[in-house]
């Protein structure tokens, strides 16, 4: 598979924003290495290192660095690739892009050079989401599965499972090439067998990626309550840091405080907000206008009660609703504060409908306990040694997949129909093709690979 737009010679720093020790400007297409050597002011021979005096068209030097080039298919893109490494300053990077653009270069999309990659064959489409997935990965974990997907598990997986479909449509449309022999192939059992086979077999394979998704997206968990009910102090605990200001005056947190925390392998998008109640003051009101914002956004709220002062705690969804709107997510974990503090002989008050989470971040009381209550309630479980990055197109087009093979074994039962069979066959396949980019639309494509940085 090859690019429409082939001719085209693309160029893009391909390194972060800001200053550096080495700083990269990538050019691939059929013109790299002429526009490289022009820059560099040398022949480059394919995987070697060049010192080189990077100049412009006009011969002012630009920067002191190296020249790597790279001939395709042997790239990363499978066209010919030049690197031009020199400083990391923001200034002579740009430099050195506008010499490549006036030498005939355009400036690359966002995402063009792996989207090239897998036009080119270089790599499927889950593969080169995996590369954006590695670059935003925001914990160890959520980094080790990028670069198992990049690395091709969750690929091989889907491909295994197309495979496994597309026997055993062959076989079920084998099986009406030969209406009169004895046996009846459609009925003897094997086919209902296969497909429940491929049914366990896409169940579990999506069960890894739903974790998966969990570690390349995250949760967002919102941290609410009425003034002082210690929100700001669990935020800095989970944190790790001084992140809020705590004092004994209530209202002090008026903003969106937010941190992005490890919580054992799962990214989380912590925020604090502005305590929930009444007041006239207009600063405020606006906080737990947006406190009441991010909680509707919220994939869990914990949501915090002062246990000293002797408030019942919620009992259900009803009280929830009421205490923080009706906006509230389907996970709420309902967290007593400042358990320290209370008397050696007191009694917690009845059990809740909701789960509950006795803490201090003093002593340290209820901390562990409450860490491991975000994970159950988000369902996060993931194996760091085995599992991959996933994302939400994928869960659904395996959703889509199995709705093919529950319908192909529903046909087969209710009537036999072999042609129907191979049908629902045909489009799980379908589905399960868009996940490696085997049947994705252009505009998808588009899409996905838009919300890639430009370098890459």
């Amino acid at each position: 598979m090859t690019l429409a737009g082939e001719s085209d010679t693309i160029v893009a720093v391909a390194t972060a924003d800001g200053r550096g020790g080495i700083g990269i400007v990538r050019l691939s297409g059929p013109a790299a290495f002429a526009i490289g050597e022009t820059l560099a002011g040398r022949t480059l021979q394919p995987r070697n290192a060049h010192h080189c005096l990077i100049r412009d068209g006009s011969g002012e030097l630009l920067d002191d660095g190296i020249a790597i080039g790279f001939r395709g298919p042997r790239s990363f893109t499978g066209e010919d690739v030049v690197e031009l490494q020199g400083h990391g300053s923001p200034v002579g990077l740009q430099r050195i892009l506008r010499a490549a653009l006036g030498l005939g270069a355009r400036l690359a999309r966002p995402g063009e050079f792996s989207e090239r990659a897998f036009l080119n064959d270089r790599l499927d489409l889950a593969q080169a989401e995996a590369i954006a997935d590695l670059i935003d990965a925001g914990t160890e974990a959520a980094a080790r599965g990028a670069l198992r997907s990049l690395q091709g598990d969750f690929s091989r997986r889907v491909h295994e499972l197309m495979e496994a479909v597309t026997a055993l449509r062959i076989y079920v449309e084998a099986a009406m090439d030969f209406p009169d022999e004895d046996v009846d192939f459609l009925a003897d059992g094997d086919v209902q067998c296969r497909l429940v086979g491929l049914g366990t077999m896409l169940d579990a394979i999506r069960a890894q990626a739903g974790q998966g998704v969990l570690l390349s997206a995250g949760i967002t968990l919102v941290l609410a309550g009425a003034p002082n009910a210690g929100k700001s102090s669990l935020m800095n605990t989970l944190a790790r840091r001084e992140t809020a200001i705590v004092t004994a005056i209530p209202g002090t947190t008026r903003d969106i405080l937010t941190e992005r925390i490890d919580l054992d392998g799962l990214p989380v998008h912590l925020l604090d907000t502005a305590g929930l109640r009444s007041t006239t003051d207009p600063v405020e009101q606006e906080g737990v206008r947006r406190a009441r914002m991010e909680i509707e956004r919220a994939d869990c709220l914990l949501l915090l009660v002062d246990a000293t002062e002797g408030a019942n705690l919620p009992k259900d969804r009803r009280d929830v609703t009421q205490l923080v709107g009706a906006g509230a997510p389907a996970k709420v974990i309902l967290v007593r504060t400042k358990c320290d503090l209370l008397p050696a002989d007191h009694v917690p008050s009845s059990p809740v409908e909701l789960p509950v989470v006795a803490t201090s971040v003093v002593t340290g009381e209820g901390l562990e306990a409450l860490k491991q209550c975000i994970r159950d309630q988000v369902g996060f479980s993931a194996d760091p040694q085995t599992t991959f990055t996933a994302r939400a197109r994928h869960l659904h087009a395996m959703d889509l997949a199995a709705d093919g093979i529950k319908a192909a074994l529903e046909t087969l039962v209710s009537s036999g129909a072999g042609d129907l069979v191979a049908e629902d066959l045909r489009v799980a396949h379908s589905h399960l093709g868009e996940i490696v980019g085997n049947m994705t639309p252009d505009e998808l494509l588009g899409r996905i690979f838009s919300s890639f940085c430009i370098g890459k």
